[in-house]
């Protein structure tokens, strides 16, 4: 229990960059300006399919967000 109190902050920084990367890549328009609220062609997109690399990053986005709240839920349960 102890080891898994020492690793678990660790497991929790990685899944959360993790989690900012593949939030950022999700964003469609022109570069890094549609990440930051920029890029108004973004709002007609939003109902298009989404296919290839999108969709896995979809995917990968959930399966991250549910580790992050895993591991704070496990983390305020050792505490």
């Amino acid at each position: 229990m102890e080891m898994l109190t020492k690793i678990l902050p660790i497991v929790q920084v990685i899944v959360s960059v993790l989690l900012i990367i593949a939030i950022l890549l999700q964003q469609t328009g022109a570069g890094l300006g549609a990440g930051f609220g920029g890029g108004g062609e973004a709002a007609a997109s939003a109902g298009s399919t989404r296919r290839g690399l999108e969709k896995f990053l979809l995917k990968f986005t959930t399966v991250l967000s549910v580790l992050f709240f895993i591991t704070a839920v496990m983390a305020l349960l050792l505490k």
